[in-house]
């Protein structure tokens, strides 16, 4: 049986969410574990991190060492580290990896130290409109064959690049990648995996986490776009509600984000992120504050972001 929600989208209401495909992200400095690892310089300790992910099934483990609010790295670090820290990685999984970093050098030093025989095809985190040196990080995953994130919520305006704060821009930002990377660079739909942008929805006044839904809804209707995949950052989504409530708030949008085509996210494994069941009561709440954040007649975006966002205190 199938409902019909606003806005076109139908929900298989007697079957099962699908499983989402979890990059791990806990090779971050924003974690307590990866912070002492990457301070003693463990590699050790990131074995350790590598395996508890593993043990949780991920598709790719994200490997991001960059710095903090208040902990600094320096780029030089990293690339100095890298060598050592990727075989150290693979001693002990055949997951995929997945480099994490907005710069070139980063990624060179990355790659350079990565045995495809031992963990297939890596992942380059990520392609952007605003990165310094877009060119030759396409020609670097062409090179190594890599899959590759897409951060749609850029695009290109008169050779700039600006922020997305439509659906429709971000369909173009992904339609302009996709066409790039398979005419150019060699990259199949099924290398690509396209990050639509996903915001703290408390604090949601742009109308970012609807942006991303719609946007998903959009280039699934697209056939030139069909087998691309979609992922998310889902680890701010829940930002600044009570922790009670983060990880089912975070969960909840999952089961949005399926409905929409979202097959994966950049995520702790360790927290089972996946999605509820279409008929927990949270699913409802999130979708009606979201609903609400969505402009009515003469309102402004950000008029409909400040009632999205009292929709979600609500919820608690």
């Amino acid at each position: 049986m199938k409902d019909v929600n606003p806005h076109g989208k139908e929900v298989l209401a007697t079957m099962a969410q699908p499983k989402i495909r979890i990059i791990g992200d806990v090779i971050n400095n924003a974690y307590g574990r990866a912070r002492k690892a990457w301070s003693e310089r463990s590699f050790e300790k990131y074995q350790a991190i590598v395996k508890s992910q593993d043990e949780n099934g991920v598709e790719a483990i994200d490997v991001n060492i960059d710095g903090t609010q208040t902990l600094q790295v320096r780029a030089h670090e990293m690339v100095e580290f890298l060598p050592e820290l990727v075989p150290a990685l693979q001693e002990v999984t055949t997951t995929a990896l997945c480099f994490d970093n907005p710069g070139l050098e980063f990624h060179k030093a990355a790659f350079g130290a990565y045995d495809r025989s031992k963990g297939g095809k890596p992942i380059l985190n990520s392609l952007a409109a605003s990165r310094e040196q877009l060119e030759e990080m396409m020609e670097l995953a062409a090179q190594y064959d890599s899959r590759v994130i897409v951060m749609a919520s850029e695009q290109f305006v008169d050779g700039q690049s600006t922020q997305c704060f439509k659906a429709d821009e971000v369909y173009r930002a992904a339609k302009y990648f996709v066409e790039l990377l398979n005419t150019k660079y060699g990259r199949v739909n099924d290398d690509i995996i396209v990050d639509p942008g996903l915001a703290p929805v408390g604090a949601d006044t742009y109308g970012l986490v609807n942006m991303g839904l719609d946007a998903m809804r959009l280039i699934r209707q697209d056939p030139d776009l069909a087998g691309v995949h979609f992922s998310v950052g889902l680890t701010n989504f829940a930002w600044g509600t009570p922790k009670g409530v983060r990880h089912q708030l975070e969960r909840a949008y999952l089961t949005l984000g399926a409905e929409a085509g979202l097959d994966m996210a950049l995520a702790n494994p360790a927290k089972d992120p996946q999605p509820l069941d279409r008929s927990d009561p949270m699913v409802a709440k999130l979708e009606e504050a979201l609903e609400a954040g969505r402009p009515r007649g003469e309102e402004s975006q950000e008029e409909a972001g400040f009632r999205q966002a009292e929709k979600v205190l609500a919820c608690f």
